[in-house]
């Protein structure tokens, strides 16, 4: 294994420009397999505009983005990786069941239209125990509460056992009990080697998972070191300007 492949994301000199301003500028980032890193920071500080770059949602103005060693515009194992966006509702408007749902994480593993084999059977049905959705399988999404469909979402990224697990603010919402079974399944993936990085205001009971954070102010690094000391960074220095536009202007 070569040096960037040991290392499931590498960021360098990264910025982005939404709409002509810049909301990320000259990030430098790399997360090593199998560690759990928590980007924190207020809103408007350029999380989700990050991890949306990560996973190739975004373009960059400059620099770039690798993930396994590979540049994200060429890479194409997706099934390595598990992403589940920010708020989104898991039925999309379309009436499908969890089960469906879930199974439509394991699309980049199989051919369209071919049936599922045995093992992503298996797979669905591990991934439904570990949320909690597994009596659920049969009811459509559209009717489960905001709390039940972030756990659907959890389940779609887990269903095929990716190597990088990335979540935009996944217990955004949600209650107590939903964020104690995420912080679980979560548990149970790091134990196996399973690299995280989550985005959060709070990370409530995913606290305790985490071995580095990462603190986004106004688009830039201001921190990035063990978690214990990232609250003050995260949370104290931020001025009332950061969730207005103008500070996004070069």
């Amino acid at each position: 294994m070569t040096e960037d492949s040991a290392k499931a994301v590498q960021v360098a000199d990264l910025s982005v420009d939404l709409g002509g301003r810049l909301v990320l500028r000259g990030i430098d980032l790399r997360i090593r397999q199998g560690e759990v890193v928590a980007v924190l920071g207020t809103n408007g500080s350029g999380k989700s505009t990050l991890i949306k770059t990560v996973v190739g949602l975004l373009p960059p103005a400059r620099g770039e983005v690798r993930l396994f060693g590979t540049p994200v515009p060429r890479f194409r194992q997706w099934r390595r990786v598990g992403y589940v966006p920010q708020r989104i509702t898991a039925a999309g408007g379309v009436p499908a069941t969890v089960h469906e749902v879930v199974s439509s994480g394991l699309l980049s593993k199989r051919r369209f239209f071919t049936p599922l084999g045995a093992a992503g059977k298996r797979a669905i049905e591990e991934a439904l125990e570990v949320v909690d959705m597994a009596d659920r399988r049969k009811d459509a999404v559209a009717e489960l509460s905001g709390g039940q469909q972030q756990r659907v979402l959890i389940a779609r990224a887990l269903v095929s056992d990716p190597e990088l697990l990335i979540l935009d603010e996944p217990t955004a919402g949600v209650d107590l009990a939903s964020q104690q079974i995420f912080a679980d399944a979560i548990r149970e993936r790091v134990a196996r080697g399973t690299t995280v990085v989550m985005v959060s205001h709070d990370l409530g009971p995913m606290d305790a998972l985490v071995d580095r954070s990462v603190v986004l102010r106004r688009g830039r690094i201001v921190y990035d070191g063990p978690p214990h000391a990232s609250q003050t960074h995260a949370h104290v220095h931020h001025s009332h300007t950061d969730d207005e536009p103008g500070w996004l202007t070069p």
